[in-house]
């Protein structure tokens, strides 16, 4: 099969030929249809994830297959079933790490990978979904979707009419303004540095959009809400300076999400501090994944968009088979998509 590897840190992938090892006691091997390319992975290939002694390895997160043969003690999933292959643990083992074979040498990688046409995958780590679920959509609620509507939902529990501020129009970003909307929120506002983002944003329903290289983004997000600032502010590119100068736009009882993780070594200065205290409070939240909780959530989640009420088709901007990987994280890189989505056998 072939698979795109990650064999030196801050360098290209190689799509290259790698064998599944055995299938053993609580994994499932899964032939990948579609996969999401997540910012994580730009993190992972920089070296910012901890990974550096585990090179070379596989990638991705989020994906949509089909069940090829299940281990021993494996109950949730069976041959033939599609699933949502995701990095949040659902139902099932806790599977060992896969073996895999590279270049005539044994290869371990992660517990779910995606970025290959076919997975050694932990039980724990796939959902099967109906028959006739898309695939791209299967494959957004193994990451990008799902922890748009657990953060909006779990962690910062947006109420109907409070007001959300997205930083960051990227995949997660996008994501976080549909959820925004699912739930009613009022307005909607989002902050990004790319001008030819402002289509997208009102395609999602966003009320105000922020361009920060060209805007005052405090003074307009105020002027914009009068004598309130935001209820809600979902922080997804992890830039310091970006964390540090929204911080203030949250009002009295606010709710601040980090959902983008600043760079390893770097530091977040919270200047004139004593806004923290206006009013009733505001509280501060680092999340992981939105506390998402793929066994019970999914099937929800489907139920949603098949009553017409989750639209996904416009969260993908951008397609690539796998050989064109590269190139997509080259766009992502670049701030110059979304979510980019990799058909594996395309």
């Amino acid at each position: 099969m072939l698979a795109a590897v990650l064999e030196k840190l801050n360098a290209p992938l190689t799509v290259a030929d790698v064998e599944p090892g055995p299938v053993e006691t609580g994994q499932a091997l899964v032939k990948v249809l579609v996969s999401g390319i997540c910012g994580s992975q730009l993190q992972e290939i920089a070296g910012n994830k901890g990974n550096a002694k585990f090179l070379p390895h596989l990638l991705g997160h989020e994906g949509c297959g089909i069940v090829e043969s299940v281990g021993p003690g494996v109950t949730t999933v069976k041959k033939g079933d599609k699933v949502v292959m995701h990095w949040r643990k659902g139902d099932g083992i806790e599977a060992d790490f896969p073996t895999y074979s590279f270049k005539g040498r044994p290869m371990r990688s992660g517990k779910v990978t995606t970025f290959n046409q076919y997975a050694i995958v932990s039980e724990n780590r796939i959902t099967a979904v109906p028959a006739d679920t898309p695939e791209d959509f299967c494959a957004l609620l193994g990451c990008g979707l799902s922890t748009a509507i657990g953060t909006v939902v779990n962690e910062a529990r947006v109420r109907a009419g409070e007001s959300v501020l997205v930083v960051g129009l990227g995949g997660v970003g996008a994501g976080i303004a549909r959820a925004a909307n699912l739930v009613g929120a009022n307005p909607i506002m989002a902050i990004d540095i790319r001008e030819f983002k402002r289509p997208l944003a009102a395609a999602l329903g966003v009320d105000l959009f922020v361009n920060a290289t060209n805007e005052d983004v405090s003074a307009t997000i105020k002027a914009f809400l009068g004598k309130t600032l935001a209820d809600v502010i979902v922080e997804t590119s992890g830039n310091p300076r970006s964390i540090a100068e929204t911080l203030p736009l949250l009002g009295s009882g606010g709710r601040y999400i980090l959902l983008g993780q600043p760079p390893p070594g770097e530091s977040v200065e919270i200047t004139n501090a004593y806004h923290l205290f206006d009013g009733e409070g505001k509280t501060i939240t680092a999340t992981q994944g939105g506390r998402f909780s793929p066994s019970h959530e999914i099937p929800h989640y489907v139920k949603l968009a098949k009553a017409g009420r989750l639209r996904f088709d416009d969260l993908i901007t951008h397609r690539t088979a796998l050989e064109g990987v590269n190139d997509a994280i080259a766009l992502m890189r670049e701030g110059r998509a979304s979510r980019v989505f990799m058909d594996l056998w395309a």
